[in-house]
């Protein structure tokens, strides 16, 4: 399930993302989700059941 709200970020960063974004062939709000997803793993913070969804092209991508 996914769950929507408003984020304010800075014009800059918006723009490095976006960037960014295009890059990968992903959306802003997709970069912004695989930013969120990859920093939470790192931190040993993502839910193991978030871990377990996450399919498995994105993660022999990684």
């Amino acid at each position: 399930m996914k769950k929507n709200f408003a984020l304010r970020v800075d014009s800059e960063i918006f723009e490095a993302i976006e960037k960014w974004a295009a890059d990968e062939f992903r959306s802003a709000n997709g970069q912004i989700e695989w930013i969120l997803s990859t920093a939470l793993k790192k931190a040993g913070r993502l839910p193991k059941k978030a871990d377990a969804q996450k399919p498995k092209s994105e993660e022999s991508s990684s």
